[in-house]
């Protein structure tokens, strides 16, 4: 009679391990198949805002004489630039692929309640939002990545050192720490709060998340011996997105790899631990 019981119990967790396996793959082809719709639209809100960065700084400044550095200066600071754009795109796509399509999803379409009737826990609804935002951000570092390469005036290069382990291991780290971010964002905000996200939240880690710098150029701004604004910006997720970025396309100074790997991951088990638990308690309030 044990053995029989034994018997139901793992059949009955392998069924619900299947069918939670299929309502995963069925919402991640939801996703993607609503992508290819839109594909036009991804690939625009993708290439806007890292293509001006680089027209505005690596070409028009250059022309205008009003560049950011001078001489070899130029394209040391396109180098560094071309690092933090794609950094900054993979962490736009995780907010706008997560966090404000979740703010639609619990607002007025509703939509989330269709989604969490899916045969699946309801945390696993939640996480295949961040692997489809996560997905979003390796698809929008490979469109940004040439072309921020590409846009500068003549004379400005970037120069572009692919280390691929780097790349292959940290990039989808990134994405899913961006992609949790949002997860977070979406969960924590109401749908008519949604502009005050990027205000208070988005505006400040952009800034400060070492898109246009490197960490360690920050040095100089210190309130007598302490280095403030060095240690204030240590919160930033994109910060180390961003060195991170530095340190698999190019050969310039980041902050070290065993300190920007771990805390990648601790930010990615920071936010989805407290994505799942604000998706979980949204939906069943």
């Amino acid at each position: 009679m044990s053995h029989g019981t034994h018997a139901i119990d793992t059949r009955h967790a392998r069924s619900t391990l299947a069918a939670s396996r299929s309502a995963l793959g069925a919402l991640l082809l939801r996703d993607v198949t609503v992508l290819r719709k839109d594909v036009k639209l991804f690939v625009l809100r993708t290439v806007i805002q890292p293509f001006l960065l680089c027209f505005v700084f690596l070409f028009v400044f250059p022309k205008i004489g009003q560049s950011v550095g001078a001489g070899s200066g130029q394209s040391a600071f396109a180098t560094v630039l071309v690092a933090g754009v794609v950094g900054i795109s993979i962490m736009f796509q995780g907010v706008q692929s997560v966090a404000l399509q979740m703010s639609q999803e619990f607002g007025f379409t509703r939509e989330i309640e269709d989604r969490v009737q899916a045969p699946c826990p309801i945390w696993l609804v939640a996480l295949e939002k961040v692997i489809s935002g996560a997905i979003q951000g390796m698809v929008s570092a490979a469109i940004v990545l040439p072309i921020a390469a590409l846009v500068h005036a003549r004379g400005v290069h970037a120069n572009i050192h692919v280390h691929w382990l780097v790349m292959l291991t940290l990039v989808p780290l990134a994405c899913v720490a961006m992609g949790s971010l949002g997860l977070v964002l979406g969960t924590s905000f109401e749908p008519r709060n949604i502009g005050l996200m990027f205000g208070f939240i988005i505006l400040p880690i952009t800034f400060l998340g070492g898109t246009y710098y490197q960490w360690d150029r920050l040095a100089p701004v210190k309130i007598g011996s302490w280095h403030w604004l060095q240690t204030v910006v240590l919160v930033n997720p994109l910060l180390y997105v961003n060195e991170g970025m530095r340190a698999a396309f190019t050969n310039v100074a980041h902050i070290h790899l065993y300190v920007v790997y771990p805390v990648l991951v601790a930010f990615c088990a920071g936010f989805l631990s407290l994505g799942l638990r604000n998706f979980r308690r949204r939906v069943l309030s």
